[in-house]
């Protein structure tokens, strides 16, 4: 089994930065996706920000060039530097670990945490 807790985020003004931190504990995998994924009530999981293990990282259209993921595998952690925040960036964020696998990915989740951007 895998344990993700996270924690960072809050509330910010827009234009401000955040950052939410995850570390892994646990069965990590040797090949893992580790990431970020945020929920607003009533909808369904929407990719932020992923990274493999071996550095290669992928983000929504929405964030490119304002969030920023980074991993340690030493230490089965990731992060997310969130800056120039948004209203529209307000939302729960929950890390994610996926083990890929050619019948079915396994995923694990941490518990979420509320990101608010307002003045």
């Amino acid at each position: 089994q895998v344990q993700l807790v996270q924690s960072g985020g809050g509330l910010v003004q827009p234009g401000g930065s955040l950052r939410l931190s995850c570390a892994a504990s646990g069965t990590t995998f040797s090949v893992n996706v580790m990431g970020w994924y945020r929920q607003d009530p009533g909808k369904r999981h929407e990719l932020v920000a992923v990274i493999t293990n071996a550095g290669t990282s992928t983000y929504a259209e929405s964030v490119k060039g304002r969030f920023t993921i980074t991993r340690d595998n030493a230490r089965n952690t990731v992060s997310l530097q969130m800056d120039s925040l948004k209203p529209e960036d307000t939302s729960v964020y929950y890390c994610n670990l996926k083990v890929p696998d050619k019948y079915a990915d396994m995923n694990f989740w941490s518990g979420g945490t509320q990101v608010t951007v307002s003045s």
